[in-house]
Parts: structure tokens; C-alpha cells; sequence
């Protein structure tokens, strides 16, 4: 049942506002360290105060994970995750697919599109995506008609059921409190 944020305990508030901040230092930091593996973990009393958001906090987390997908380690951690529920192809897609996005030559634009689509998308693929049967006509008929934004219907689909359904999930793993010892 939903109630309104002035119905929910305080320490619920300020639990979503703590992983808010703590979320919000592990993306700035990790931008100003770079991809650096010496980094020494955090405390374990450090550990132990971060709480893991409620389900209805972690629904406000879109902003949390377009900027978790743009961190090497966030995709890291969060491909881990997907690996252990066996969904790892839905990043694998979504990454396929910004790569595209970026190919400027045509004749690799044409390589990559059958790469993915022969890898995610058509039936029985290796790493099939779940899309449904509308959406990956409409991804078969682009191939003919090749642009930079031939996959956009189906990674945005693969991108809303990660952020929807296995994000918020990911936040209360401990792939994430694991992530958290880097910041």
C-alpha cells in the first residue's frame, strides 16, 4: 500500500535521504579518482550505517541509475548482480547499443548492427533480450534501413526493466553495500 511521504516513519525519510548522499559521493569521487584499484576499502563501522532503501525510495532512484551506468565500477557491480539473477545480457544489450550509438564509420555501423542483432535480439539468440514481439519486428525491419538509432525502442525497453525491476533489487544486494566500500 503507497502512502504519502508524510505518512512514512522518519527514519524512512531520512534512511532514503543517507543512501541518497552516500550513492551521490561514490559517483563524485569516482569521477575525480579515476578507475583506480588501490583504493583502500572503508571501515567496516562505516559499513554498518549504511541501510539499505525501502522499495518505494529505491522507484525514485531513475536519477541513481543513469548515473550508476556511467561509472565503470557501478557497471561493473551492477553486471555482477544481473549475473547472479541470469538477466547479465540486458547490460551487455543496453552497452551494445550506446557503442553503436557512437560508430560513425557506416561500414562498422553495418558490422555492429548484425553483431547485435544476431547476439540479443533474434530469436533463440545467445543473449537473447526479452522484448516483445512488436518490438523486435520493429528492430528487424530498421536493419534495412540502417542509423545510429536503429536499436532505440528496444534498449530503451531493456534500460526501463533494468531501472525498474532489477535496480531497485541491486540497491538492497550486497553487490551494492560492496560497491559502497569504494567510496
Amino acid at each position: 500500500m503507497c502512502r504519502g511521504l508524510s505518512a512514512l516513519p522518519s527514519t524512512c525519510i531520512e534512511r532514503a535521504k543517507e543512501m541518497k548522499v552516500h550513492l551521490g559521493h561514490f559517483l563524485h569521487k569516482s569521477k575525480v579518482i579515476g578507475d583506480c584499484d588501490n583504493l583502500p576499502p572503508v571501515k567496516e563501522e562505516r559499513i554498518t550505517k549504511v541501510i539499505r532503501p525501502s522499495a518505494e525510495d529505491t522507484l525514485k532512484g531513475g536519477q541513481f541509475f543513469e548515473k550508476l551506468l556511467t561509472n565503470k565500477r557501478g557497471v561493473a557491480a551492477f553486471r555482477a548482480f544481473l549475473r547472479s539473477e541470469f538477466s547479465e545480457e540486458n547490460i551487455d544489450f543496453w552497452l551494445a547499443c550506446e557503442e553503436y550509438k557512437n560508430t560513425k564509420t557506416g561500414s562498422k555501423l553495418t558490422l555492429k548492427a548484425q553483431k547485435i542483432y544476431d547476439e540479443f535480439i533474434k530469436v533463440q539468440a545467445p543473449k537473447e533480450v526479452n522484448l516483445d514481439s512488436l518490438t523486435r519486428e520493429m528492430v528487424t525491419r530498421n536493419l534495412s534501413d540502417l542509423t545510429s538509432s536503429c536499436f532505440k525502442v528496444a534498449q530503451e525497453r531493456t534500460y526501463s526493466l533494468m531501472e525498474k525491476d532489477s535496480f531497485p533489487r541491486f540497491l538492497k544486494s550486497n553487490f551494492f553495500l560492496e560497491l559502497l566500500k569504494y567510496i
